[in-house]
Order: C-alpha cells, then sequence, then structure tokens
C-alpha cells in the first residue's frame, strides 16, 4: 500500500507499506480521510533524517471503513463494514484514564500516537485497535469525521474545559481549522464570538460560521480592538489556538476580571506575575485534544445541529499529490487539507 513519510527538511515520499494484518483486538481501517493537522508542520520542517532510515507513516486524523477484524473482536464493538472515526491515541486499556476515556493520559503504559510512534493515517490502510473505534452518523462525510477526530474535536474539547459559554462573549484567537471549529461551536452554543487572526480570508470564513465580531489583528491591536468591542471590560471567555507566544499573551491580557481563559495552541510561552494576575480573579486552564465520550458527543452534536464542518476543507488531495499538498500547506495561508481515496 501507499503512505506519506516525512524525511526531514520540508521532504515529502510517498512509499510503499506492507497492508497490516490485524492482531487480537485490533481491525484493519481501510482510509477514506486522512486530514492535515498544524502538528504535523513540526515533524515535517524538523531536522532531515538518514536516507536508510525507517520511517513511519503520518497523519493522526483518520476516518474510514473497517475491512477486517482480528481474533476476539465482538460485533458489538466493531465489524466488517463499519463507517468509523477513529481516536487517535491508545495506552494500557486499564488505569483510570485510559478507562474514562483518556488514553493520551495514559498513566503506566507510554501512549501509542499515529505518526510518533504507530504508522499513521496518509495511507490506504490503518491498523488499530478497535476500541478506539467509533460510528461515524451515516450523515457525515469521512472528511467531517476526519476533522472531528482531531481539530474539530480539539475545540470542542477546549469548550468544554471552559464551561457554560452561552450568552456570554468568547474571544477566539486564531482562526485556522481549530479556531473555526471553535467559532462554529460557539456561536452553535449561543455566545458572542469575537474572531481574531492576521489572515483576512479566515476571518470571513469566521464570519460564516456566526462570529459577531472579527479582528484583524495585522492591522489593528487586538488587545483594543476587543476591549472596543466589549465596552472597556473584555470577554468572559478567552480561548487561544495558535500557539503563538505574542498572541498567547495577548489572550492572557484581554480577559475580564473573573475571565476564564484556555490555551491549546502547542509552543507558546506564557508570562505573569501572580500579584497582578491573582487580582483579576482568572481561571486559566489547558485542553488537549478531548476523550473518546467527548469524541462521539460532539459528531452527534455536529449532526444534530447540521454543523458545515466540511466547509473548513479548502483543498482536497491524493496521496499521489503528497509533496504539492505540504507545500501548500507549509505556507498556512488558506483553510483545511485533507487526503482522500480515489
Amino acid at each position: 500500500m501507499k503512505g506519506i513519510v516525512f524525511t526531514g527538511d520540508k521532504g515529502v515520499e510517498v512509499r510503499d507499506f506492507e497492508v497490516p494484518s490485524p492482531g487480537p483486538g485490533e481491525v484493519i481501517v481501510k482510509i477514506r480521510a486522512s486530514g492535515m493537522c498544524g502538528s504535523d508542520l513540526h515533524v515535517y520542517r524538523g531536522a532531515a533524517v538518514k536516507p536508510s532510515a525507517e520511517l513511519l507513516v503520518q497523519g493522526h486524523e483518520p476516518c474510514g471503513e473497517i475491512v477486517q477484524v482480528g481474533a476476539g473482536v465482538s460485533a458489538a464493538t466493531a465489524k466488517v463494514g463499519d463507517r468509523v472515526m477513529i481516536h487517535h491515541y491508545w495506552g494500557c486499556g486499564t488505569c483510570i484514564d485510559c478507562r474514562t476515556g483518556w488514553p493520551q493520559m495514559c498513566r503506566t503504559a507510554e501512549p501509542r500516537v499515529p505518526t510518533l510512534n504507530e504508522h499513521g493515517a496518509h495511507a490506504e490502510y490503518m491498523r488499530i485497535p478497535a476500541i478506539q473505534t467509533m460510528p461515524l452518523p451515516d450523515s457525515l462525510s469521512y472528511a467531517a469525521g476526519a476533522a472531528i477526530g482531531c481539530g474539530t474535536g480539539t475545540a470542542w474539547g477546549a469548550l468544554l474545559r471552559l464551561g457554560d459559554i452561552s450568552g456570554k462573549t468568547i474571544a477566539v484567537f486564531g482562526q485556522g481549522p481549530v479556531g473555526l471549529s471553535a467559532t462554529m461551536f460557539a456561536a452553535s452554543l449561543g455566545a458572542r464570538v469575537i474572531a481574531v487572526d492576521i489572515a483576512q480570508g479566515r476571518l470571513d470564513q469566521a464570519r460564516a460560521f456566526g462570529a459577531d465580531v472579527v479582528v484583524n489583528s495585522a492591522e489593528v491591536d487586538a488587545v483594543e480592538a476587543i476591549r472596543a468591542a466589549t465596552a472597556g471590560r473584555g470577554p468572559e471567555l478567552v480561548l487561544e489556538t495558535s500557539g503563538v507566544t505574542r498572541v498567547a499573551q495577548q489572550a492572557l491580557d484581554v480577559a475580564a476580571p473573573w475571565g476564564r481563559i484556555c490555551f491549546i495552541g502547542i509552543g507558546a510561552d506564557i508570562a505573569f506575575n501572580t500579584k497582578d494576575t491573582l487580582r483579576r480573579q482568572l481561571t486559566i486552564v489547558t485542553s488537549w485534544t478531548m476523550s473518546t465520550v467527548e469524541q462521539m458527543r460532539c459528531a452527534e452534536y455536529v449532526d444534530r445541529m447540521k454543523l458545515p464542518v466540511e466547509d473548513l476543507f479548502s483543498h482536497r488531495w491524493t496521496l499521489d499529490q503528497a509533496v504539492e499538498a505540504y507545500e501548500w500547506f507549509d505556507r498556512q495561508d488558506a483553510g483545511k487539507g485533507v487526503f482522500e481515496a480515489v
């Protein structure tokens, strides 16, 4: 089968791999859609590897159809023909975190993560534990299921960490796929959304997804603009998705007294003085993707509310277009890409 690997220094190759076979408790999924995630770029832009290195297939936003089932997998868990999303972490399966749907927080074993220590989804087939599959609602496309499996689901998880948002004002910093998903969810849940980004195209999409106010931080001071839009007080809720240190600091600075802030962008360094900050009575939290349970709830909500998750995708590719696809994605000036089966 074909699979996409990163060779470092922005090198991409499509290589041949053996079609995997399922072990006990495992299934083989024919990948119908595999989303491109911004975190891919950390590896894509990394140091070059030796030509002889054994590289892992990339991609951790998989969605597809079960085509083979291993020993010990009951039909109630997974069966051939099921349309499934995939929760792209798995751990020991028995510790308290695994049992509550948080295998990425496994306490007794190093979590298995596609692209890091397991083959990923930018391929024709993928082998995974059956328990990490979950039903894709019939009305949702494979591409929508792939988005929910990571970026869109990450936005859902972050809003859960912020708590009740109905009737409140939320500033969403960064309108990439995660930020746009957060804007879409927050608007549908009854919040007033202030969307912040440096790209006008993304802000236009945010407006289409329900943002009440858009702020182009390449043209105006974001903190001043948000305060102006909130009568000087600042928003009750803030979500930071960019992972850029300067932007994360703005997110911290702009929150209203008693405000709640959630950081999900990767890579930012944030500093604050406790004397100044404690007097603002802030609640600061982080969020890492979502649980298996919330992934299913997220998909059910998208299905019930008929949210336009499919509109996140601006570009669709085949595996053979991997080089072109990642050259485009590396520019980070447009929407979201997905590899789809022909």
